[in-house]
Formats: structure tokens, C-alpha cells, sequence
């Protein structure tokens, strides 16, 4: 690693890639590697998908950018697709996760303001993970990402994940605004929830006035087999926030919102530079038509289910594994024991993957992948894990 470059990333494997087509990339060296990461969540269409490329070579020589000082049909357009797809009614664009997390932060401020709340609190999840800027940093539920950091910023609470009566025992606490909740913990080991857990949250919002947040980062625009995780329950939040495979590797994010979540920023309050420019609008709509199209949503469940079961039927006799657990083709198996440098075995058998929890093998693939490759993630797998405990 160059010295030039700050040490913030612990894990950094040795190995850089030239190039990518489709499921699979190619490294500097010509070794070919099946993606089972996807740039975490990011390239779910893949590597130099052809529409996706045709998007931005053609939006590359009309214009890149221009500010939101100017009106930007493709942001609108774009904004139009998004609320269309999610039963949301407004959309604010930015350029990544933690920036779409703090507006919805920011949101809760004016939101409080308004029922003239001065010491607003909002409830966030143990382990949940809603970026590194100073307030998601705070929101999120992991010592360690706040360690080094302290003071971390008031206002927050953190409860269990998936405990509804952790929830339920703070109703008496007048300063809640709002309840901020992945509906699938990514970082935090691909912990999924009760089927009842979000519509609970959803009628505890109701019922006290709080807004409802969904963090769909990771989550959304397809990797659960629906467009949005919250699709499964038949439910709407107040406050939707997107990023990652929204234009499939260009920096993009969004905050969404409805009903009394709308219109809480006046002019001037909140803003992007880069935001909703010309050049990533583009691109996100050619990931949202490809991703219509070609059915990918479709593939992502069949693929899934596919996926899931012959892990945990290949897997299943490898007493060293806890459990293996997933939705749509958001995959985690875990260990008894930490495996951080189970990713380096991985490299060997050419198969890209990482580690959350410190235990759980994070599968992320692209939603294109098919029948074939998902069995060569399987099999490539089941020799990793293999080796890793014979070490």
C-alpha cells in the first residue's frame, strides 16, 4: 500500500483487478475471480454491463455537471422513477450512503422542531451501521467504529435488534422523533429479522407519532428480491434512504420521504455540490430500466432461493458453522469462531467475499449471476471453509 494514502482500511488484500465482465473480474496479474462481493453491494448488475456503459459514455460527451443551481431534468426524472418504485413522495439526492443517512438525521431535527421537541432523541439498533460522518457515526450501534472518536453525538438510544419490546418499554419517552432500522443488519452480520419486527415498528410509529427511518443502503434496489426490503411486509416508511447499486459503481445517494416527512427542509437548510448531477442520473436510470427489462429482480429470487438452500444442504455437515442465512441474494454463514483472514484462503480458490461480525462470511454476488456461477460459489466455498478450519 502506498504511503501516501491514509491506513484506513485494515483489511486491504493484496491484489488489484484490471478488469471486470459481468460475475467475474480479472486481476492485474490475469487470474480470473468470481465476484462474490459485488464492490459490497454496489455492482449488482455486474462488471461493463452494456447499458450501463452505453449510459455513461453517452451522458460523458453531453455533460457531466452542471449544480443544483440549475434545473436537472435527468434528477428529476430520476426522483420521479425512485418514488414511483418505493411509494415515496420526495426525493433529495447526495453521493453515498452516510450523506443520504444524515439528511434523514436532519430531517429528524426539523421534524422535532416542528412538534417543538428541544432534546430529540432518535432509537437505532445494536450493531446496526448507518455510516462514518459524525451523526450516522453516532446513530450506529458499533463501539468500535466510535471508539477513537468520543464524544460521540447526544441524541440517540440503542436497543436490541429485532427485540419489539426493548421498543415497546420506551413509549413513555416524550423526546423520541423517530426509530432509524436496517430491515436487514449488514454489517452487522446479515441479521434478518421476525417477519413481524418491521410492521410492529410501523404501528409504534403510528401510534406515537414517531417517523419511521429505513436504511436500505444495502438493502435496496433489488438485493432482497424485492425493490425495496420493506416490500416484504406490505409496510411504507417515512424516511427511505438508498445508495450503493443505485447507478451500479458511481457515487450516488438518496433520501426519500412521504406524508409528514415532506416538504420539513426549507430552501437553503440542506444541499449537495455534487448531488443528483446529470452524469450519475443518467447512469441510475439505466440501472433502474436494466434492472426492469432483463428481470433481474426476478433472477435475484430465483438465484436466491437457489443459492441458499444449496449452501446450507453443502454446508450443512461442517459442524464448525453456526447457520447459514439470507434473503434475496443477501447471504451470510457463520462460523463459531472469528475468520477475518478466511478472505486471503478465498483469493487461493479465486472466489471475492468478506467478513462482518468478525464471523460471518458476507455474500454479496451480483443479481445476474446464474445457476452455474452460484454453484461454483458453492463449491469454491465449501473448500475455503474446508481449509480455513484445517489451519
Amino acid at each position: 500500500m502506498s504511503s501516501a494514502i491514509m491506513p484506513t482500511y485494515y483489511s486491504q488484500l493484496p491484489i488489484a483487478f484490471e478488469y471486470g465482465k459481468g460475475a467475474w473480474l480479472w486481476d492485474t496479474e490475469g487470474n480470473k475471480y468470481l465476484d462474490g462481493l459485488s464492490g459490497i453491494a454496489v455492482c449488482s448488475l455486474g462488471h461493463a454491463h452494456p447499458s450501463i456503459t452505453a449510459a455513461i459514455c453517452e451522458q460523458a460527451n453531453k455533460v457531466l455537471h452542471t449544480s443544483n443551481t440549475f434545473l436537472i431534468p435527468k434528477q428529476m426524472k430520476l426522483a420521479e422513477r425512485l418514488t414511483q418504485l418505493s411509494g415515496m413522495e420526495q426525493a433529495y439526492f447526495c453521493n453515498s450512503g452516510a450523506e443520504a443517512n444524515e439528511t434523514a438525521l436532519k430531517l429528524t431535527r426539523m421534524y422535532a422542531r416542528k412538534k417543538n421537541i428541544s432534546q430529540p432523541i432518535v432509537i437505532t439498533m445494536l450493531n446496526g451501521f448507518h455510516g462514518r460522518t459524525f451523526g450516522t457515526l453516532s446513530a450506529s450501534g458499533l463501539t468500535r467504529l466510535q471508539e477513537g472518536f468520543e464524544p460521540i453525538l447526544p441524541g440517540f438510544i440503542h436497543i436490541p435488534y429485532n427485540d419489539i419490546n426493548a421498543l415497546a418499554a420506551l413509549t413513555d419517552n416524550k423526546n423520541i422523533v423517530a426509530i432509524m432500522v436496517e430491515p436487514i443488519q449488514g454489517d452487522g452480520g446479515i441479521a434478518i429479522p421476525t417477519e413481524d419486527y418491521l410492521t410492529k415498528i410501523r404501528a409504534l410509529c403510528d401510534q406515537h407519532d414517531w417517523l419511521m427511518i429505513l436504511d436500505e443502503v444495502q438493502t435496496g434496489i433489488g438485493r432482497t428480491g424485492h425493490w425495496f426490503a420493506y416490500q416484504h411486509f406490505n409496510i411504507l416508511p417515512d424516511i427511505l434512504t438508498v445508495a450503493k447499486a443505485l447507478a451500479n459503481g458511481l457515487p450516488i445517494g438518496a433520501c426519500l420521504a412521504r406524508g409528514k416527512a415532506n416538504n420539513l427542509f426549507p430552501p437553503g437548510k440542506h444541499g449537495c455540490t455534487f448531488g443528483g448531477n446529470p452524469f450519475v442520473c443518467n447512469t441510475a436510470l439505466a440501472v433502474l430500466d436494466t434492472i426492469e427489462n432483463e428481470k433481474i429482480i426476478e433472477n435475484c429470487n430465483e438465484i436466491g432461493t437457489y443459492l441458499l438452500h444449496t449452501l446450507k444442504e453443502t454446508l450443512g455437515s461442517i459442524k464448525e458453522i453456526i447457520t447459514v442465512r439470507g434473503k434475496g441474494l443477501m447471504i451470510g454463514i457463520e462460523l463459531d469462531r472469528p475468520c477475518r483472514d478466511i478472505t486471503l484462503i478465498g483469493l487461493k480458490h479465486r472466489l471475492l467475499f468478506n467478513v462482518v461480525s468478525d464471523r460471518v462470511i458476507r455474500l454479496l454476488p451480483p443479481l445476474i449471476i446464474n445457476k452455474e456461477e452460484a454453484d461454483q460459489i458453492v463449491n469454491r466455498l465449501q473448500m475455503i471453509i474446508k481449509e480455513f478450519l484445517q489451519n
